[in-house]
Order: C-alpha cells, then sequence, then structure tokens
C-alpha cells in the first residue's frame, strides 16, 4: 500500500468515525487531487475570508486496448481559518485530499441571464504531496 493510499484511508476512516451517524454521509464529498492554480483568497465585507480554488481528478482506464485518462475539473470554496491555511500553504499542482458539501448557488448577471455554479465547501483540507520548496 502507498503512502498517499494509506493517508487517505486515515483521513476517510477519522472524518467517518468522527462523524459516526448517518446524517454525515449527507451531502458529502471526498476528493483527491491536484490545484489548478494558487487559491484566488478575497476578504469579503464581513471582515471574513474565503479562498476560491480548482481542482483536478484524474481516472484512468482501458479503451479499445489504450490507456485513457480523464480529467474532471472541481470548484472548491474555503472560508475562514481554511481559507487562510490555503492562501499561506497551497500552490498549484500541489496534491490535497478534501472533506466537504456540495453547494448550488444561482444569480442573474449584468445582461439579465441566470446563472448557475456548484462547488465544493470544505470542511476538511489534507495536504498529501511533498513538500514545496
Amino acid at each position: 500500500m502507498s503512502y498517499k493510499f494509506y493517508v487517505f484511508l486515515t483521513f476517510i476512516w477519522s472524518t467517518i468515525k468522527t462523524n459516526n451517524h448517518m446524517n454525515s454521509l449527507r451531502n458529502s464529498v471526498r476528493l483527491v487531487g491536484h490545484l489548478g492554480n494558487n487559491p484566488e483568497v478575497k476578504e469579503i465585507a464581513s471582515g471574513k475570508k474565503v479562498a476560491k480554488i480548482s481542482l483536478a481528478t484524474n481516472e484512468s482506464f482501458k479503451k479499445n486496448g489504450d490507456q485513457v485518462t480523464e480529467t474532471q475539473w472541481h470548484n472548491l470554496v474555503a472560508w475562514g481559518k481554511t481559507a487562510d491555511i490555503a492562501e499561506k500553504y497551497l500552490q498549484k499542482g500541489q496534491e490535497v485530499c478534501i472533506e466537504g458539501r456540495l453547494n448550488n448557488r444561482s444569480w442573474e448577471d449584468a445582461d439579465g441571464n441566470m446563472r448557475y455554479a456548484t462547488e465544493v465547501v470544505i470542511n476538511e483540507l489534507l495536504m498529501v504531496g511533498k513538500k514545496s520548496s
């Protein structure tokens, strides 16, 4: 078993153990991937920080005898202290493991068109990859 897989299993087990009731499974997302860019951190009017993060996850499989890798992109949002940690420690390309919940938003843009976004609001963040210099 690789070290990264062991760290991931430990993360999942601790999440399940600390949230040991079925309600914790509702609207729960766990992802392991690489950051698409550095976190975009802003401070909102209330003084609270929010970080927007792009995460890529890869899935590899064989199709007609050829190895194929598909990449899915996920929009993540971190608030408060988690946003502070993201701002201070996360960098483009770094591997992370997150646990959070799905959030759907809608708004009307300047042209009057309805816009929609689905994002993962981060509850737990684990830096998996090597420490960057």
